[in-house]
């Protein structure tokens, strides 16, 4: 049984890449709520009840949860579909995020669980992508009235039903919050490597709220604000990825050291200076690591290297390919060009015809 700590790690036999072979896909209603739905649903019968709980149970049994996580997931029918989605999206970012570089976020169920029991600085990003995709997309998913437990965001200057009707319903970070702070076990005392990935958990969770916005809008004759709604609202996704892409960039490297005052263990600078590495002291908001990573560059336990991955002739081939070259080949393609929007209702474009090259590493 998994730990729980990363939800990139939830499913031992999935392939997370693509489709979520082993958890169902949200359907196409869950994702079509626009937030201007009365909070009243029509009653379901007594079969359907039962069919949707047993829908939902069989998603929490798919994804490999320890016990109290397993609870919590069965206890409200619209957290298993916003777990599936998390994971989702959290592994769809962190191969975007690392789509030009030699380690792709290959998440491959022998790479990932291999990666996973190492503390390299790409593990850290996964922790924190992964804990910051939950509170995304557990915030969102009450917004959306997805959830039984929580509704619009429950800040008190903010009236929800109101909101709710005008079309701003706020993203609930606060229900977020204590889901996923629950969701993913206590702090633990001893263990480093248990403290880093709490540690970079919660750095996920704060690059989330660090991006809350809040939105008004007018009500009133002829626009007038005679009513003002507001609402927070909690960045894109794709910004979230950026900025812990930019937190891996700076990650710091770590050691361990006992807390005398209470005899807890603290993360530190490495004891012993580590040429190339800072000696300062990790903020709350750094990501840190305990492993020097590997290079990346071969096929090993953690990655399939990067023989035959495509890359940028000026962009990054000298870099992912690691000094052995790249192949040219040269192909003749045919895309839609020219295109012009024809009165009513089409796309109208012509085929156009070009040759362009493929750059490719060197075994």
């Amino acid at each position: 049984m998994l730990d729980g700590h990363v939800l990139l790690g939830w499913l031992s036999s999935c392939a997370l890449l693509g489709l979520l072979a082993c958890a169902p896909r949200p359907s196409a209603a869950y994702f079509g709520l626009t937030g201007n739905e009365p909070l009243t649903i029509l009653p379901l019968t007594s079969e359907m009840e039962e069919a949707a709980v047993k829908a939902h149970y069989k998603v929490c049994d798919r994804l490999k949860l320890e016990k109290k996580q397993r609870r919590m997931c069965r206890r409200d029918p619209g957290v298993a579909e916003t777990l599936v989605e998390a994971i989702s999206m959290s592994a769809l970012e962190c191969q975007y995020q690392f789509r030009f570089e030699r380690w792709n976020c290959t998440l491959e169920g022998r790479y990932r669980a291999s990666l996973l029991k190492r503390g390299f600085k790409e593990t850290a990003f996964l922790y924190a992508i992964s804990s910051a995709g939950l509170t995304h997309a557990m915030a969102k998913a009450c917004s959306a009235g997805r959830m039984e437990r929580c509704t619009c965001d429950e800040a008190p200057d903010l009236e929800n039903r109101e909101a709710w009707q005008w079309g701003g319903c706020g993203d609930n970070l606060k229900y977020s919050n204590k889901f996923v702070k629950e969701f993913l076990g206590r702090k633990p005392n001893k263990d480093l490597r248990a403290r880093v990935d709490f540690h970079n958990n919660l750095v996920g969770m704060k690059v989330i709220k660090a991006g809350v916005e809040t939105t008004c809008k007018c009500h009133g004759v002829s626009g007038s604000c005679t009513v003002r709604t507001c609402w927070r609202q909690l960045s894109p996704f794709h910004e979230i990825g950026k900025q812990l892409k930019q937190k891996y960039e700076t990650s710091l490297k770590v050691g361990s050291t006992t807390n005398e005052a209470t005899g807890e263990g603290d993360i530190s600078p490495p004891k012993k200076s580590v040429p190339g590495h800072s000696d300062q002291i990790p903020r709350t908001t750094d990501l840190v690591y305990i492993d020097d990573s590997p290079s990346f560059c071969m096929m090993s336990r953690y990655s399939p290297g990067t023989s035959g991955r495509k890359c940028y002739k000026d962009k990054n081939c000298d870099s992912i390919c690691c000094g052995r070259g790249h192949n040219t080949q040269s192909r003749v393609v045919t895309r839609p060009c020219q295109c012009q929007v024809r009165w009513c209702c089409y796309v109208e474009c012509k085929q156009c015809t070009q040759r362009e090259e493929v750059y490719t590493c060197k075994d």
